[in-house]
């Protein structure tokens, strides 16, 4: 194996464990045991827990920046790139686990915060570009005030995805992003994009408006 190899393998198990369990139940010698790896092979690539958390986050933010880059720059029209980035954002607030949320947010607050601070520019660059998009093709409301849009879907998302928040609630992350997206878009589109959209089924089920 190279040392590309290795530390792709390291990073892969250890973020597959941590999102499973959470960050504090995880040492450096289990995940070196469940690759067949040595311990100082482990150390000679991650010195520390902290060091090895930081590079799973800041890959999970490379990688999460491209797909949204890639999907935005793609010649695809609003319905399309609506359900691909729905659908990809979807299954991101699926891969962490509770505990994993609530360790990150008190072992490595600043961690957090560069999380968050990515996923608000993520969400307020590209929301109001797929509004401003959904305009254009007649999708969007002419009336609806973009900055005004993405300010609300921002709020609801920062707010409502905390772990206090859904600690106190019998809905996931999961779900609760899906109602975000229901009930804040149900508004934003012309009353035939919502026909659209849900006779073509451009949404997977999980994100279908109902009307």
């Amino acid at each position: 194996m190279d040392e590309s190899s290795d530390r792709g393998r390291i990073l892969e198990a250890a973020g597959r464990r941590f999102m499973e369990i959470g960050i504090s139940k995880v040492t450096l010698d289990e995940i070196a045991s469940d690759l067949g790896m040595s311990k100082k092979t482990m150390y000679k690539y991650f010195p520390s827990k902290e060091d090895l958390l930081k590079n799973i986050i800041h890959e999970r933010i490379k990688r999460n920046g491209k797909r949204f880059n890639d999907i935005m720059g793609s010649a695809s029209p609003f319905g399309e790139k609506l359900q691909d980035i729905f659908a990809f954002a979807g299954r991101e607030f699926s891969a962490p686990s509770r505990q994993f949320v609530i360790d990150l947010r008190r072992l490595a607050p600043e961690l957090w915060a560069e999380a968050e601070k990515y996923r608000r520019k993520t969400i307020i660059t590209n929301v109001r570009s797929m509004i401003e998009q959904g305009k254009k093709e007649g999708m969007i409301r002419e009336d609806l005030e973009s900055d005004l849009f993405v300010l609300v879907f921002h709020s609801a998302v920062q707010n409502i995805l905390t772990p206090q928040m859904l600690s106190e609630q019998s809905f996931s992350a999961v779900q609760a992003f899906r109602g975000i997206l229901r009930i804040i878009f149900e508004g934003a589109l012309t009353e035939s994009a919502r026909a659209t959209i849900h006779m073509t089924g451009q949404f997977p089920d999980e994100y279908s408006i109902e009307r």
